[in-house]
């Protein structure tokens, strides 16, 4: 029996790119029921970990929950090829913990080929997509490479580097979309012709070591959580055997290898013309930059199990290769490593984002989404947040639903999307808890109660995703009503069990929760006035103490979210023209008119509009009747 029928003539849905944003896009199109083609330059490199080998950190862990909680995928595929899974900021309020989890680089790509290529309603091409077909003013489909032409209804970009791609060693440099495979050439061209205005930025990775030539007698042993902690709502346990990584540093011998190869450095002799990531920078960058700290910390993270390479995270380079043996061999512990790879800058093109509609669409050119590294980000969790958000945007246009917009207060998602078409991005956009004015709300361990309704209405949860929710939802109910129903008096045998796990005895009859409010005290505590707290899974409990602990916060944030719901829900006329606003400098009007805010609320977080100019737009919205 055959299982997968034949391609239709016209999909649905072209996704070009089969990275992050790719690959997420994709599978969501296809769970909508859209039919969606995948064109990749290389099918071996489908799901491929370009850079680390790792999945998660600050702020990018909360985007996978999120990812996850509206039934996308890389939770789920982290989970089942992670190797070392780690809660970072445990110290620190829940805000701001966040998941992190090394991945065996070859077993996340088997994960992810598996779903990719059994998915109902998806097909898979080894293509290069080189061109866009345009009809009617609007995106009808790509030309590739070799002149086959695909026809579809929408067409998305997840191009990730490989856009006019130029790779960089010391002063030599070569064309590429990262080491191994060719750039794309003609894209870039078919997006200029459809009036999108392009720039160019730049990223880079590490040297690769061979993982037998380290001395790891001489490394920090850093091992990860036990018992592992899963990305996903819907993962029940780990799997995988975890290993550790190890951690060095950079000296002083290092540095001086580092900075005898300024002078053939593409970044300072001025050979690489894009913008670099400034939270990410390359290793010589730090030494010039930082010239008062004396080492530097390396990561070493292992790519899998049966993967002979190490990945020394945090020494990027574009330094010559006989630069990076020298700075590699004064390290302690890699003084013998081997460079089974050397580490490259890579330039290429990009689309500046506030040339995009909130939806991810091309305001130029209706149907061309664009999601990824194309719109200037960088990280696999932005990638990956802009492939679902667009895919969820481009099956509500084809099916003639809303649009699909979650607000700041919602979402990390969402802060990602309208930081990139509100305020743009000269530089790679890399998320931080410090972009989310609400972060106290966007929580990992609530990301499923903010969205897994949303993505059950739009149709990516699915029934058995949808009642782990369910069964989640319906403890912790029961949990904060428990808490806040059961009275504890002063008595003297609640003075002797308070007294005996620290706490401070109340002088009136107050709810379990007021008791678990005092700082020293955890939920487990309260097991010994509610036994049966102990029948309720960790991740309720601790979601239920979070909520308790922190209500007064909360309530305070909630109110701040009230008052930023009212900006938003004034809608700003399309044809507004704002040189006939009354108060606006040229320079907002200039802004505004770029930008083509969709609300006030949006509107006000564009660089460079005051708040005097805002209140300008609300007075002309009176004057012509549009509030």
């Amino acid at each position: 029996m055959i299982r997968k029928q034949p391609p239709p003539e016209k999909f649905d849905l072209i996704v070009a790119g089969a990275g992050h944003a790719g690959c997420e896009a994709a599978m969501a199109a296809a769970n909508l029921g859209l039919k969606t083609l995948l064109l990749t330059i290389n099918v071996d490199r489908i799901g491929h970990l370009s850079c680390n080998p790792a999945i998660g950190g600050l702020a990018k862990g909360h985007m996978v929950k999120e990812i996850d909680a509206l039934g996308g995928c890389m939770g789920i595929w982290s989970d089942k090829a992670g190797i070392q899974f780690r809660i970072l900021n445990t110290r620190k309020g829940p805000a701001v913990r966040a998941s992190r989890a090394q991945m065996d680089r070859n077993e996340y790509m088997r994960v992810v080929q598996k779903d990719i290529f059994s998915q109902d309603n998806l097909w898979v091409r080894q293509a290069m997509a080189e061109s866009l077909i345009v009809e009617d003013g609007k995106a009808a489909g790509v030309v590739t490479q070799i002149g086959e032409k695909f026809h579809a209804r929408s067409v998305m970009l997840t191009t990730g580097t490989f856009l006019q791609g130029l790779m960089h060693i010391g002063l030599e440099n070569f064309s590429g979309g990262r080491m191994g495979d060719p750039a794309s050439v003609g894209m870039s061209k078919s997006l200029k012709d459809a009036g999108l205005t392009l720039g160019r930025l730049k990223t880079g990775t590490t040297p690769r070591l061979l993982k037998d030539s380290i001395d790891y007698d001489k490394l920090e042993e850093q091992r990860g959580d036990d018992p592992p902690q899963p990305f996903s709502f819907r993962t029940k346990e780990i799997s995988l055997p975890q290993v550790s990584c190890h951690i060095t540093y950079t000296n002083e011998k290092a540095h001086e290898a580092i900075r005898s190869g300024f002078e053939r450095s593409p970044m300072f002799t001025g050979v690489i013309k894009g913008t670099g990531a400034r939270y990410c920078p390359s290793i010589e960058d730090k030494v010039a930059r930082f010239p008062e700290k004396d080492r530097h910390q390396i990561f070493l993270e292992p790519e899998g199990y049966d993967s002979p390479e190490v990945y020394p995270s945090g020494i990027p380079t574009s330094l010559p290769l006989d630069v990076q043996k020298r700075m590699i061999h004064s390290i302690e512990g890699l003084e013998q490593a081997q460079i089974v790879r050397p580490g490259y800058a890579i330039e290429y093109d990009f689309v500046p984002p506030t040339q995009l509609l909130p939806t991810l669409e091309t305001k130029v050119l209706p149907g061309l989404y664009l999601a990824g590294q194309i719109n200037g980000t960088s990280g696999y969790e932005e990638a990956a947040a802009q492939g679902l958000w667009a895919a969820c945007n481009a099956f509500c246009k084809l099916t003639g639903r809303d649009p699909f917009l979650l607000s700041r207060d919602q979402a990390y998602i969402a802060v990602l999307v309208d930081d990139l078409v509100t305020k743009g991005t000269l530089e790679p956009y890399r998320m931080f808890t410090s972009r989310a004015e609400y972060r106290l709300l966007l929580r990992e361990g609530n990301a499923d109660l903010r969205l897994t309704e949303i993505g059950r209405e739009l149709g990516l949860v699915k029934d058995d995703h949808w009642a782990l929710y369910s069964a989640k939802k319906k403890g912790l109910d029961e949990v904060l009503a428990m808490m806040n129903s059961t009275q504890i008096k002063p008595d003297q045998p609640t003075r002797e069990i308070i007294t005996k796990i620290g706490g401070t005895v109340p002088n009136k009859s107050v709810p379990l929760a007021a008791v678990l409010r005092q700082p020293e005290l955890s939920i487990t505590d309260m097991i010994h006035f509610k036994p049966e707290i102990e029948n309720y899974a960790d991740d309720i409990i601790a979601e239920a103490e979070t909520q308790i602990k922190y209500e007064g916060y909360l309530v305070r944030q909630q109110e701040l979210v009230d008052k930023f719901r009212k900006m938003e829900s004034v809608s700003l006329p399309e044809d507004i023209d704002y040189s006939a606003v009354a108060g606006l400098t040229r320079e907002a009007v200039e802004k505004l008119t770029e930008v083509r805010p969709l609300t006030l609320g949006q509107a006000s977080r564009i660089s460079g509009i005051t708040p005097a100019a805002v209140s300008s737009i609300e007075i002309h919205l009176k004057k012509i009747g549009a509030i």
